[in-house]
């Protein structure tokens, strides 16, 4: 565990406000350590059936690891621009290269077991992908493709399967969903 501590000490985090105003940058094990905010991003793909692609996260991953999540999710390097980062790590974690749109962004903060925190400032992605992803076995577990109402349904029954990102936001990408088939 030490090599990895020391990778994601080495990987830097966008430090930001409320506002999203970038004001440093903090090792990436720093910030979830002391609960710093910083910028993130979730990426959500939908097939051609209106499937969510899910991903379970690795059981080697600092935190919620073996959860249930969206498609992709990570954070931007300095000087990144968002929908650049999204892609880069969608590719990383999934083997998938699609474009990507921005969609909302929304402010939560949670503690783990493991005494590191989530407080993060992240930016929701939305994309099309009816394919078989080639996903990183170090990133991820498993994955499959479930219906929003399946997926909801499941969430509700067994919110400990699910991170707390994707709990947190879901009613809004619902919204999102129903604004767009509107």
């Amino acid at each position: 565990m030490a090599m990895q501590d020391h990778a994601l000490n080495e990987e830097q985090v966008v430090l930001v406000n409320e506002r999203d105003e970038a004001i440093g940058t903090m090792g990436k094990l720093r910030a979830h350590q002391e609960g710093a905010l910083h910028r993130a991003f979730s990426v959500f793909l939908f097939d051609e059936q209106g499937r969510l692609l899910l991903q379970r996260r690795a059981a080697g991953k600092y935190h919620s690891a073996g959860l249930w999540t969206n498609t992709c999710c990570s954070h931007p390097r300095p000087g990144e621009h968002l929908t650049d980062a999204a892609r880069r790590r969608l590719t990383e974690e999934m083997g998938i290269n699609v474009d990507v749109e921005h969609r909302f962004s929304f402010l939560y903060k949670a503690g783990f077991d493991n005494g590191l925190y989530e407080h993060e400032l992240d930016h929701v992605f939305f994309g099309n992908y009816s394919g078989t992803p080639q996903p990183a076995p170090d990133e991820v577990d498993d994955w499959k493709y479930l219906h929003p109402d399946a997926l909801e349904a499941d969430m509700a029954a067994h919110p400990e399967r699910y991170t707390v990102w994707l709990r947190e936001c879901w009613l809004r990408v619902r919204a999102e969903l129903a604004s767009k088939a509107a």
